[in-house]
């Protein structure tokens, strides 16, 4: 399963494009659309626009990656829209270690998804910009009223 196109606006409406490395709200450098800048990088001159699209996508690539080999049971595309931002917002050790996810993989979709919810805070703080996303995350999780179908199960 791939990102679909409006899991990937969600996360460029949230991360925003910035040229140069500025620090994120839990302290992280980054830049383009929400990359964590690497201690082996360096973006001293700025990027563009398409340089910040080619680090996109390849962060998504990780993002589906660890949404695939982590998550045991079926989803639907809005299901993994969401996760995939969620991993890709916050990590993928993250997502191992949640409540939602041992929640999904007992299949237990409504709280999992509920569980995007309490992920709001960076530093201990929480804030209106992390519950928006999060929110956001939880109308593409409820957008496919059906549950998917056990032949639709994720790889892992």
């Amino acid at each position: 399963m791939e990102l679909s196109a409006a899991g990937l606006e969600l996360i460029k409406r949230f991360e925003g494009f910035r040229s140069e490395v500025y620090r994120d709200v839990a302290g992280f450098p980054t830049i383009g659309y929400g990359h964590r800048v690497e201690p082996e990088q360096s973006f001293a001159a700025g990027i563009d626009e398409a340089q910040a699209t080619a680090l996109l996508e390849n962060d998504v690539r990780q993002a589906e990656q660890a949404v695939s080999m982590q998550v045991k049971v079926a989803l639907n595309q809005g299901q993994f829209d969401a996760l995939v931002d969620f991993c890709f917002n916050l990590g993928a050790g993250r997502l191992a270690q949640s409540g939602l996810l041992r929640q999904l993989n007992a299949g237990c979709y409504q709280e999992a998804g509920r569980q995007l919810l309490a992920w709001d805070h960076a530093g201990g703080r929480q804030y209106a910009a992390l519950k928006q996303r999060r929110e956001a995350e939880l109308l593409l999780w409820s957008a496919g009223v059906d549950e998917p179908a056990p032949a639709a199960a994720a790889q892992g």
